[in-house]
């Protein structure tokens, strides 16, 4: 709530009682001007009560309301709840008791839920919250309160509940994306499944999660489903990357129009190599990089498929790993993607890093307590990660990309109905 909206009375000058404020100056520059402020407050209190009272000890027949007094009330200051006397206004047909504008904005406690979801997120326990907390005076440290752990943790739940709120219900009508990306994150006994799109303009934007024991078919359906049904067109071709879950693949079939699936390089790198020793990975592992740099898509596949014919007699595992959706694993090098625009798509690295941020976030929660907290955290942690989002490396050949797209989705739409036209006999 601004000022302008709460229509604040703010006085031309305000004098300070430097008497009353000189046990601060012990303390530091922070408490004196803590002290400072809250006599500040005071007065911008009593010039609202003014606005609408007129000046006291004059009597004003025009008034529209008349002082009450005064109570105990207490404002926001620091991440902690400080106790003031607050002044009191009735109106004077005697409808009721009204606000006073300056006490209103003080007394808002959404700063309090913000810090302390900042600070639980930055890796502060509840238990140690006050720790975190700038000094203020020790005059004002003896009265604070809503600092225990019980308080913390309450306005933690209520920020993270709000934060997984905005993110599942934020309308994504207005998007328009190139990529989307898939993965999941283990939270505890928990698995989130979650989704990040890529813009046009090469922003980063996390979409949604949704919480399963595994990345089953149903739980990414029931992501995607939920993506839909906030705006996000499913209709128009777009590129989707994923680690090569067949979970993943069946369930982006099942809701998009014409995806064009990407998985990821880095993934299928590590899925071969764990089926070798140590010397010939390492030499599985650079011809299969070399492959992903060729000039082109039937090159590199006809690379990768030499490498598993060498392979299958000695290491079948480790050659059906690697001929195991290959294609899928060409799409960029397949679509002429710029080599610098390349290098981001070709892997899930772009929401693993979202990831990584989210868990470490939450590295320190030993107890996962249900399916609804690790979402909250997780939630929480996307959201951080997104405040330190660049743009993706190579976003200015992204319009070339969704060309790329558009040709490819026509070219398979038209050998489709090519192969469906019914033969007829001579």
């Amino acid at each position: 709530m601004t000022s302008a909206e709460l229509r604040l009375a703010l006085p031309e000058t305000v004098s300070v009682a430097m008497a009353e404020i000189a046990e601060n100056v012990q303390d530091g520059l922070l408490a004196l001007a803590v002290g400072a402020g809250l006599q500040v407050m005071a007065t911008m209190m009593a010039e609202d009560v003014s606005a609408v009272c007129g000046p006291k000890g004059k009597h004003d027949p025009a008034r529209t309301a008349v002082r009450h007094g005064t109570e105990a009330g207490s404002v926001t200051l620091g991440g902690r709840r400080v106790p003031i006397e607050r002044p009191r206004v009735r109106a004077s047909d005697g409808s009721g008791e009204l606000p006073v504008p300056a006490y209103e904005l003080f007394s808002s406690t959404e700063v309090l839920g913000r810090m302390a979801m900042e600070r639980m997120l930055g890796g502060l326990s509840s238990r140690r919250y006050p720790v975190g907390l700038e000094p203020v005076g020790q005059r004002v440290e003896r009265s604070a309160r809503s600092t225990s752990k019980s308080a913390v943790s309450r306005r933690f739940v209520a920020a993270t509940e709000t934060a997984l709120g905005e993110l599942l219900s934020a309308d994504l009508s207005g998007l328009d994306l190139v990529a989307l990306m898939i993965d999941g994150v283990h939270v505890g006994e928990h698995l989130c499944v979650v989704a990040l799109g890529i813009g046009i303009d090469g922003v980063k934007h996390p979409l949604g999660l949704a919480e399963g024991s595994t990345e089953n078919t149903s739980v990414v359906t029931d992501l995607l489903t939920g993506l839909r049904d906030r705006g996000l067109d499913t209709t128009r071709p777009i590129l989707v990357g994923i680690d090569g879950g067949k979970a993943l693949r069946a369930a982006v079939i099942r809701v998009f129009d014409h995806p064009v699936i990407q998985r990821c390089q880095l993934h299928k790198l590590r899925n071969v190599a764990d089926k070798l020793s140590d010397h010939l990975a390492s030499t599985v592992t650079k011809r299969m990089r070399a492959a992903y740099h060729a000039e082109s898509a039937i090159v590199a596949e006809a690379q990768l498929e030499a490498l598993a014919k060498e392979l299958e007699r000695t290491h079948p595992g480790a050659a059906a790993s690697l001929r195991e959706g290959l294609a899928e694993t060409l799409t960029v090098l397949r679509l002429g993607v710029s080599p610098t625009l390349a290098r981001t798509l070709r892997s899930t690295n772009s929401i693993e890093s979202m990831i990584s941020i989210a868990r470490n976030h939450s590295m320190n929660v030993k107890n996962w307590q249900n399916g609804t907290m690790a979402l909250r955290w997780c939630a929480a942690g996307m959201n951080e990660a997104s405040k330190q989002f660049r743009r993706v490396n190579g976003h200015l050949h992204l319009p070339a990309l969704r060309a790329a797209l558009d040709a490819h989705v026509a070219a398979q739409t038209v050998g489709a109905l090519r192969h469906d036209e019914p033969v007829i006999a001579a």
